[in-house]
């Protein structure tokens, strides 16, 4: 009985790895398709638009910064951000449907992929620290420590 305990733990935290997956895979599409529909108008009305809609100070320093970073945008920017936004996209989705659908090469694949972004995040991280990039990388930590313990287990 407590093997099957066990095992339904272990299960639970897959399906919730998968779900993860899947969110960060959705939330990278609908950016890819957002990057995309930038291409062919002026970032900067667009940027301008949003800002009155949200009612957000234009002079706040964080806005303001964004919003410098978001005029010099050039359209090669934009398609070559909506291209790597979609390839992650498609690796999210397919860890999320591996484990979601218990595929065991989906253990492996979110162990591999999860753990080599853990450097370029913790770069990030150093670069402009954010309570957000830290969140992210100490789940993706999580995730890599509780793969490797799980996938060594099974042998």
């Amino acid at each position: 009985m407590k093997r099957r305990t066990a095992k339904k733990s272990g299960d639970l935290w897959i399906f919730l790895i998968g779900l993860f997956k899947l969110f960060k895979g959705l939330t990278l599409l609908i950016a890819g398709f957002g990057l995309l529909r930038l291409l062919h108008k002026d970032v900067a009305e667009v940027a301008n638009h949003w800002i009155a809609v949200l009612r957000v100070d234009p002079d706040n320093r964080f806005i303001h910064g964004a919003l410098l970073k978001i005029f010099n945008v050039t359209p090669k920017q934009l398609k070559e951000l909506s291209i790597g936004t979609f390839v992650y996209a498609v690796i999210f989705l397919t860890e999320a449907t591996g484990l979601l659908t218990r595929k065991h090469w989906a253990e492996y694949m979110t162990l591999i992929s999860t753990a080599l972004f853990i450097p370029l995040e913790l770069w990030e991280i150093y670069r402009h620290f954010t309570l957000l990039k830290l969140a992210v990388t100490a789940v993706n930590l999580g995730i890599v420590w509780y793969l490797a313990a799980r996938l060594k287990r099974k042998g």
